[in-house]
């Protein structure tokens, strides 16, 4: 497919965003900056367990309640035990509350919620709250949590697993006349989403003439109707009742989908006491609550003679924390999804488990189960060359789908719209001058230097977009400004830039003359908010059909002042004319203001429906050199060549590439939330938790080959999570193969020295096996739910 951009078109350039100058003067509206200083609003605190499991024997808030300023304590009592809806529930069986009722699952789950006038005497009083705990056996590694002596968070479940699938039936032994069989265990970190903004709410009860209570909601989140529809659910309130709106949201990564238990407490707070009620997460309670990815891998693939890939049997651990939280649910959704990645393979065999622990429930971030499916294929297909004898690049292309393939359905049912995999393969190997790379690196290892280097390649490829719907509206004034709604809900990303590009691209107008809208669900028809690389392909395609039926629209206007035929009638340069009639032109000005005095003036709503989801690719390729002495690990370049389909904007798609690219590499050389044995979280804080500044990184080299879909008009697939995917994979297998010569075969993320240097110790005592027997579990592992049913 060719792309959709035009000769002479704004699209495709570099256009600044026209976000930015009120976030750089501080005219940016945050959570907390919401109704500041309004002395009618209460501040909620909450107690939370300093355990990571314990019965709930008593909760004493009588010295709280005594304290000055406070208006309320609630606990379990006062809010309910009702089941808060969720952005997604896993399992029916496995109830959240907005408060602990019987038992505490994790360090900081909320107990109590004290509500006061001020968020320091809220403080002070929460300090005041005595719950009696009587403590629990924790398990905190996924793999113990599957062993039948585990202590289980519920009861009445039987075991920790909350969700397990296979499709051993169809593919019982995908390994069978392999001529060769590699096989690796990998550790997929579990990651602090750490936004630069916490979760914060205000909720404001409002009291009509007939004396029924309405909701005025602000909410920072990434889904303002989602969460709307679960906050309908929570209150059996009607939506015309309920009003979200989101202001600017400082960061979200997947942490601030729907709506958390959190907010459903203090919704029922507020409720209950008819007064404002606002709560703003401290980093503190940010960093034990907003949790991540989580998965151990046990991969085994088999190959021909020609190192062709003849079949892959994963086995994938998913650790849902407390409560079934649903990013362990990816393990069993989108990671089997995208099992197969870039590749032809004939047979694959794959059992995963979801399981809880008792540690913060696990989410989303930057990828949901995609950067974990290509963390173990990436990995995996660089393990298979080196035993293969093949550089990594000749084993990809070996195996990758062939272009003419497209499009492509791999077992799981994923239809592949379109790619040229080895294209973007080749860009980044020039790019990164591969050759020269591998030269420095065989002199080194002939002079025997401390620092060894070395050079990582991932080519993956996602899935996006899934086959959603989006709204877009638009409204012109009778003096020609517009006002463009888009259901999607931007928080960083520069929707508001690329978005306006579109509507100017169609109907010539400049974009200052443009006002954007989101986040609003009275304003805002509908909308699914912003996730999972949607919102270009969807949105943007919305906003762009929306363009092309408001241009239609105004020719019909245009027509009728000019007293010309509709098809004679021409839009050039923001200016209607008729066709071979120089001079006759209309301005937008006075078409916008004749429909205003024939009628309603011009306005469009529409929905775009795209069918099926896209799929970017690309390749990454990373240098780094490491200290064969102390396993430090220095990255020296990095390059991201990723293929999003048609580029809008340039600059918009580099900073994705750039932001992505940052946190996959930090998450393959430095982050990881830990705990110790009793579920005490011990990387808390950003001075244990090793989030990199500027100062870690080096400069990105990013590029970008287009293959556009065939599933939007706009040819648009996703790049928000693009680079993240990428880049992890790249940087684990460069350290890997700086110290390949040494032995190593595998070191896991993050690559610490720690790390690095016990493999190579191990290597150099014949101890270094990079492979381990499954879990029990998994020799007689049954599906609870079937294949399809737990995409998220």
């Amino acid at each position: 497919m060719t792309s959709a951009l035009r000769a002479g078109s704004i699209l495709g350039t570099e256009v600044r965003r026209v976000e930015d100058p009120d976030l750089l003067r501080g005219r940016g509206r945050f959570m907390d900056s919401i109704d500041l200083d309004d002395p009618q609003v209460c501040h909620a605190v909450f107690v939370r367990s300093p355990v990571a499991h314990a019965r709930v024997v008593g909760v004493d808030t009588t010295a709280a309640l005594a304290a000055p300023g406070v208006v309320a304590v609630l606990t379990s009592a006062d809010l309910g035990d009702t089941p808060v809806p969720l952005f997604s529930q896993i399992n029916d069986d496995v109830p959240r509350t907005a408060l602990a009722v019987d038992k505490v699952r994790y360090v900081g789950d909320p107990v109590a919620l004290v509500v006061a006038t001020s968020r320091a005497a809220a403080v002070d009083a929460a300090e005041l709250v005595d719950v009696d705990y009587d403590d629990l056996p924790a398990v905190v590694d996924m793999e113990a949590a599957l062993e039948p002596d585990a202590a289980p968070q519920f009861e009445a479940l039987g075991s920790n697993v909350a969700l397990s699938v296979t499709n051993a039936a169809d593919q019982p032994d995908p390994l069978a006349g392999a001529a060769r069989v590699v096989r690796l265990r990998m550790e997929n970190n579990r990651m602090a989403a750490s936004p630069i903004e916490g979760h914060g709410i205000l909720v404001r009860p409002v009291v009509g003439d007939d004396g029924a209570v309405a909701l005025d909601i602000h909410l920072g989140t990434q889904h303002p109707h989602i969460a709307r529809s679960l906050i309908c659910r929570l209150t059996d309130l009607p939506k015309e009742a309920v009003r979200v709106r989101a202001p600017h949201v400082g960061g979200a990564f997947g942490g601030k989908a729907g709506i958390i238990p959190e907010h459903s407490a203090v919704v029922r707070a507020a409720r209950l006491l008819r007064r404002p009620v606002k709560w703003i997460e401290t980093r503190s309670e940010s960093m034990i609550s907003m949790s991540s990815r989580g998965q151990v891998q046990y991969v085994e693939l088999g190959l021909s003679e020609e190192a062709v890939i003849t079949g892959l049997h994963a086995r994938v651990v998913g650790d849902c924390g407390a409560y079934a939280g649903f990013g362990g649910s990816f393990a069993s959704g989108s990671t089997r999804t995208m099992s197969e990645g870039a590749y032809a393979i004939p047979r694959v065999r794959y059992d995963a488990v979801s399981v809880m622990t008792n540690t913060a429930p696990t989410g989303a971030f930057r990828g949901a189960g995609r950067p974990e499916a290509a963390a173990m294929l990436e990995r995996l297909m660089d393990h298979a060359a080196r035993e293969a004898g093949l550089t990594p690049e000749e084993f990809r292309r070996r195996n990758f789908v062939r272009p003419q393939d497209f499009p492509h359905t791999t077992t799981f049912g994923a239809s592949y719209d379109t790619g040229d995999y080895e294209v973007a393969l080749a860009a980044a190997l020039e790019a990164v001058d591969a050759e020269g790379v591998r030269a420095e690196q065989q002199r080194r290892r002939a002079a025997g230097s401390t620092w060894q280097l070395g050079l990582g390649i991932a080519s993956y490829v996602e899935i996006t977009g899934f086959g959603g719907k989006e709204y877009a509206g638009i409204r012109v004034a009778e003096d020609g400004t517009l006002t463009l709604m888009a259901g999607t809900s931007a928080h960083g990303q520069g929707h508001a830039t690329a978005f306006s590009m579109l509507v100017a691209d169609q109907l010539g107008v400049p974009m200052e003359d443009i006002t954007f809208v989101q986040s609003d669900t009275d304003v805002v028809r509908t909308g699914g908010g912003t996730g999972g690389a949607r919102s270009m392909q969807l949105g943007g395609t919305a906003v762009h059909k929306a363009s092309v039926e408001l241009r239609a629209q105004a020719l019909e206007v245009a027509a009728d002042l000019l007293e010309v035929a509709v098809d004679d009638v021409e839009l050039t340069d923001g200016s209607f004319g008729v066709r071979g009639v120089p001079g006759s032109a209309v301005t937008w000005q006075q078409v916008a203001a004749h429909a205003h005095q024939k009628g309603d003036g011009l306005s469009v709503d529409t929905d775009f429906q795209q069918d099926g989801s896209t799929f970017p690719f690309g390749t990454h390729a990373s240098v780094v050199e490491v200290d064969v002495e102390t396993g430090a690990v220095r990255l020296l370049r990095h390059v991201a060549v990723d293929d999003c389909g048609t580029v809008i904007n340039p600059l918009l798609v580099r900073g994705q590439q750039h932001g992505g690219s940052a946190q996959g590499i930090s998450q393959a050389l430095w982050e990881e939330f830990r705990y110790d044995d009793e579920g005490q979280p011990i990387t808390s804080t950003f001075a244990d938790y090793t989030l990199p500044s500027t100062a870690d990184l080096v400069p990105l080299e990013t590029l970008s080959t287009v293959t556009p879909t065939d599933r939007n008009p706009l040819g648009a697939k996703g790049i928000g999570e693009a680079a993240t995917i990428g880049s992890t994979p790249a940087v684990q297998n460069a350290v890997v193969d700086a110290v390949a010569h040494l032995g190593v075969r595998h070191v896991d993320i993050p690559c610490t020295p720690e790390r690095v240097h016990r493999a190579i110790q191990e290597a150099a005592r014949g101890e270094h096996e990079p492979w381990r027997t499954p879990p029990a579990y998994f020799a007689s592992i049954r599906a609870s739910a079937e294949i399809g049913d737990v995409e998220v």
